[in-house]
């Protein structure tokens, strides 16, 4: 099969097309035929070397963590889903023809293979910095960067639990961010000005996901760092506040994702396409940030 892998740490040209042996899910695992995969940041952050310490590779490596497409094998001891269902879910190396997922869940029809190849990084995210954060239901929470991803995510999510966000995002962003239920403002100085008169009982809760610098401003308008999570700053900790790296069980909150879905309170939009021969020029858009919803590669 074809695959995305890269043999040295480096920029998007190290990026090949390899053609290497079909992998074979063991315990616990399906292989898909791949339909669509998502880029996230870490896919590119991993390419780069940026994770090395924490996240030491073998090389040569392939790309991708999340993925769609239809069960064409089943490892052992595995239920409740049989060859040739439409399944979207986590794995390794997913930007391939075939995939391994070992947490997955059904795809509805009204879902696309696109979207969907988005939803599970997201998603496990959104809903861990949430419930990490400790945001109760009539609170604010602050989601600085909502127009990627995990911002989407965020936002939609809150408001299915009955959270107010706030979201920032550069201007010709702000319709969008209040397409999916949050008040928006922009970036920048003036930020902690801002939030207080969107937001005059105060924020409960900020959740940094664009790395942009505002940690300072999130400690300052939460009161407290214990109130801010971080997903893209490794300076975090030197402001008091955590960073959150470690995925729960997606499954659960996959399943959420559809019903909120299906219910029509749940989207992510896909910005862009690219062919699996193309994945160094998707790793370079993400890179530069600006993103609104997800970046997908596509498998032929």
């Amino acid at each position: 099969m074809r695959a995305v892998r890269f043999h040295e740490y480096g920029g998007p040209d190290v990026l090949t097309v390899d053609e290497v042996e079909i992998p074979e899910p063991q315990a616990g695992q399906v292989r898909i035929a791949v339909k669509a995969a998502g880029v996230n940041p870490i896919d590119w952050k991993l390419r780069a070397g940026y994770m090395r310490e924490h996240m030491p590779l073998t090389l040569p490596a392939g790309t991708g963590l999340e993925a769609s497409g239809v069960v064409d094998a089943i490892g052992e001891g595995v239920t409740g889903v049989s060859v040739g269902d439409a399944v979207f879910g986590k794995g390794h190396d997913t930007m391939a023809e075939f995939a391994i997922l070992h947490q997955w869940t059904h795809k509805p029809d009204g879902l696309s293979f696109e979207e969907a190849a988005g939803f599970p990084i997201a998603v496990e995210t959104a809903s861990r910095i949430i419930d990490e954060v400790g945001v109760k239901p009539g609170e604010t929470l602050l989601v600085s960067g909502g127009a990627g991803g995990v911002g989407s995510a965020a936002i939609q999510l809150a408001a299915s639990a009955g959270i107010r966000t706030i979201g920032s995002a550069s201007e010709p962003k702000h319709a969008y961010l209040q397409s999916l239920g949050a008040v928006p403002t922009t970036y920048g100085p003036g930020l902690r000005e801002r939030v207080a008169a969107l937001a005059p009982d105060g924020v409960q809760g900020a959740l940094d996901i664009a790395a942009s610098g505002a940690i300072p401003d999130l400690v300052a308008i939460t009161g407290d760092p214990s109130k801010v999570i971080s997903i893209a700053d490794f300076t975090a900790a030197e402001h008091g506040v955590r960073n959150s790296f470690d995925p729960r069980d997606a499954v659960p909150v996959l399943e959420r994702a559809v019903a909120l879905f299906e219910a029509g309170s749940f989207h992510l939009p896909v910005e862009r396409t690219f062919p699996l021969d193309q994945v160094g020029a998707a790793h370079e858009l993400s890179a530069r940030g600006h993103v609104t919803g997800r970046l997908i590669i596509t498998v032929a």
